[in-house]
Order: C-alpha cells, then structure tokens, then sequence
C-alpha cells in the first residue's frame, strides 16, 4: 500500500466498562476492539508502521482479492497509508492505495487476526478461529509476540512466547 495524505485517522468507540483486557466472553464484551486500538496507537506514538493480519474468508471482510494470500491479507493501518480510518468495536474501515488505485476496505473486528509493527516485528496475535476471551473458569493463553526473521526483513515471522 502507498502513503496517503490524510490527518483525518480519528477513532470511534472505545468508551466505559472494564479496562482492555479484563472484559469475558461471558460478559459479551470483546477484548480484541480495545487491544487493536491501544496497540495502533502505541505503534503510532513510537513511530512505528502498524499492520494488521487478516482472515480474508471470514464473512464481511471487503479488501481487494489480488493482495489475499493463503486465505490472509497484511494492511497497513497507519495514519499516512489510509484515509477515513475507523478502529471501531465491530470494525476496521478506511480507503487505501494499492497499486495506485484507491479501494475501500472494510473487516469485521472478528476476522483481525493480530497487529504487529513493521519496523519491530512486536505486536499482539489473537486466537484465530476462537472466542475473544476464554470460556469462564479457564486460564487466559500466554501472550504472543510478533518477531521478524532479520531485523531487516519486510516479511514477519510469527512466534510464540511464553
């Protein structure tokens, strides 16, 4: 994706309840909204490029077919390469360049599979396939870092660590 010219990267949602992190599956209330935002801004504050990996066959996900990659696609969500960037509860939502030619790309917050900076390879992996939070009474999965394969790689490598 290249650069766009646009400040306007506001983000919606968010808003009261427990802190990020500590909400249930049996409460309803999906984590994964609360860490995606607070990751994207944290990467964007270090001057970091956020990008996020996608479940392109989930129902919903609108992103431009030539760019999907064994059933996945990598955006880049920062301020400069998007325009009209919404980080919402239910979705991501903006228009982007690819290739030159401005397309508009919609993901439902279930089908983001983890965001991680280009420039570090750290970042955060959700459970692909399951609830955004454990089923009541059970342990919370270690955490999972984003590493790249040489510092200077442009293609990350994912790695769990515990």
């Amino acid at each position: 994706m290249s650069s766009n010219d646009d400040s306007s990267g506001g983000k919606t949602g968010g808003g009261g309840g427990s802190g990020a992190g500590t909400g249930s599956a049996a409460s309803g209330l999906s984590r994964r909204p609360y860490l995606l935002r607070a990751m994207h801004e944290w990467m964007g504050d270090a001057g970091f490029t956020p990008h996020v990996i996608v479940d392109a066959g989930r129902t919903g996900v609108q992103v431009p077919s030539a760019y999907i990659k064994d059933g996945k696609i990598v955006l880049n969500v920062s301020l400069n390469a998007t325009q009209r960037l919404s980080l919402d509860n239910e979705r991501i939502e903006f228009d982007a360049r690819f290739s030159g030619i401005v397309h508009h790309v919609y993901v439902p917050m279930v089908a983001v599979l983890g965001i991680y900076a280009r420039e570090t390879g750290e970042g955060m992996v959700f459970n692909e396939g399951e609830p955004d939070g454990p089923p009541p009474g059970e342990a919370v999965a270690p955490a999972t870092r984003v590493t790249t394969a040489k510092p200077d790689s442009r293609r990350a490598k994912l790695t769990v660590v515990k």
